[in-house]
């Protein structure tokens, strides 16, 4: 643990932050930090419930003379996007987070932070802990799995949380309060293709490994109208303008990473004949370039590299990759359309997220998200059309709802009015591209009046993410006012 970050104002929320950040918390392989969220509920002997798929319930009692008021359900999720630099040493299995203070905003060392979302997870703890903070009955929800399919969200046991007012405290800039979101659904893209091995080539060739590197990648809901650089798109275009003048083979693939973070790095085996090497090394130069100067604004560190390898077993056959290549070339990618309701929100988007070649299976990942379901599911009907049933095969999977704008809600004005009295200027409101569990615990729980929140959290997803320390205390602030601020029932 970090002393100068737990030390940090407010400590309450630092400490805990650090705690949490200990613990090895990847989606999907939570079972540590359900069982260290279930001691912390029970170490201070309140109702802790771990349902049947791990999401963790802790019911803290009203504080004397705060009997009357509603109940609060509190909610954040305890999985975090787990990233690294290519460059970067880590073991996400097994270390803690090594965050460090660079001026106002606390980062990781060259792995995500942890920030989204366990800033809010955190200053749910220090609510929870601490003896002197006024407020209601408090149900306080840790979901699971939310960064790969909001699978604790969409699987939460039925009966277990009595409040109608939900807090959620996963969205990223301070000052701003979201009353809606994006549903989302994946589209999983596979081929069977024909390996040829290497030792059947009849000429003189090179193995060289191709890498696309320094992108800023980043969160595929909240950053993807950026116009950042996807590594999975560049390699492709750099590889299909190859591939024909320089008789370039494919041996294997691996872009991205995650499907909800923008893919930062891609690396391929290329098998390229002798006499055309030096061309296609020019080739790659010169095209490298013009994309460098394309997005020198969102990605000024993107780098292309070309090197000597050792050989590999097999490559793809010459006509199926040429059908790989056109299909993933015609694929969408980014934003496919605006919203007319909230201005300067996306409605529909999609992230081509993840590329894998190898030993005779191609594999590609989207994740789409819309405002709209109808909207969501034309754009991964167009990824299906996209892609030929002769050679491929097209599941769509993890689809989850997307919340609708309550323009009515009572949890809303409140806070509004709050905000205001504590900074003198009312908060943003609006709707964000990015997943948030409120749609899916609305359809789970109906009836519940919802709001998200949260401090200023930059580059979510990437190893660049940082935490705004002011930021935080101005959130913190602002949160017990409105717990203290909850009507009767």
């Amino acid at each position: 643990m970090n002393e100068q970050v737990a030390n940090l104002e407010p400590s309450v929320i630092w400490t805990h932050f650090e705690q949490l950040n200990a613990v090895p918390r990847p989606s999907k392989q939570e079972e540590r930090v359900i069982a260290f969220m279930k001691q912390f509920g029970e170490g201070l002997g309140f109702e802790t419930i771990v349902d049947s798929v791990g999401n963790v319930i802790v019911k803290k009692p009203a504080t004397s003379g705060m009997e009357d008021r509603q109940t609060v359900i509190l909610q954040s999720h305890l999985d975090m996007v787990h990233q690294k630099n290519s460059d970067t040493e880590f073991d996400f299995q097994n270390q803690g987070i090594e965050s460090y203070i660079d001026g106002e905003w606390v980062k990781a060392r060259g792995t995500t932070l942890g920030a989204d979302n366990g800033m809010g997870a955190a200053s749910m703890m220090a609510v929870l802990s601490s003896t002197d903070i006024q407020h209601g009955p408090l149900e306080c929800l840790f979901t699971i799995d939310e960064e790969t399919g909001m699978t604790g969200a969409q699987n939460i046991d039925q009966g277990l949380l009595t409040g109608k007012i939900l807090i959620n405290t996963d969205t990223e800039d301070e000052g701003e309060l979201c009353i809606g979101c994006a549903g989302g659904i994946d589209s999983t893209v596979t081929m069977s293709y024909a390996s040829l091995p290497v030792s059947a080539i009849e000429f003189e060739y090179v193995p060289l490994k191709v890498s696309v590197i320094g992108l800023m990648g980043g969160h595929s809901g909240c950053e993807i109208h950026l116009g950042r650089g996807n590594a999975n798109k560049i390699m492709n275009e750099l590889l299909q303008t190859t591939a024909g003048p320089f008789g370039v083979t494919i041996a294997s693939i691996e872009g991205g990473s995650l499907r909800n973070a923008i893919p930062r790095e891609s690396f391929a085996t290329v098998v390229v004949p002798q006499k055309t090497a030096d061309a296609f090394r020019e080739s790659i130069a010169s095209r490298s370039k013009q994309i460098q100067e394309t997005l020198a604004e969102t990605d000024p560190d993107l780098t292309v590299t070309i090197e000597p390898t050792s050989d590999p077993n097999s490559v793809l056959d010459p006509t199926e990759q040429q059908v790989f290549l056109n299909s993933l070339d015609a694929a969408p990618n980014g934003v496919h359309s605006m919203s007319e309701a909230v201005p300067g929100l996306v409605e529909t988007s999609t992230n081509l997220s993840k590329v894998n070649v190898a030993d005779g299976t191609a594999t590609i990942h989207f994740l789409t998200r819309s405002s709209v379901e109808a909207s969501r599911d034309e754009l991964a009907a167009v990824i299906r059309s996209t892609f030929p049933e002769k050679h491929f095969q097209v599941e769509e999977s993890g689809s989850y709802p997307g919340w609708a704008p309550n323009a009515d809600s009572d949890i809303k004005r409140l806070m509004i009015a709050v905000y205001q009295g504590l900074y003198g200027k009312e908060p943003i409101v609006n709707a964000v591209h990015a997943g948030l569990e409120c749609g899916i615990l609305g359809s789970r729980y109906p009836g519940m009046d919802m709001i998200s929140f949260g401090p200023t959290i930059k580059h979510p997803h990437s190893p660049d993410e940082k935490c705004h320390i002011p930021s935080v205390e101005k959130y913190w602030k602002f949160l017990l006012a409105v717990l203290e601020s909850i009507p009767s029932a």
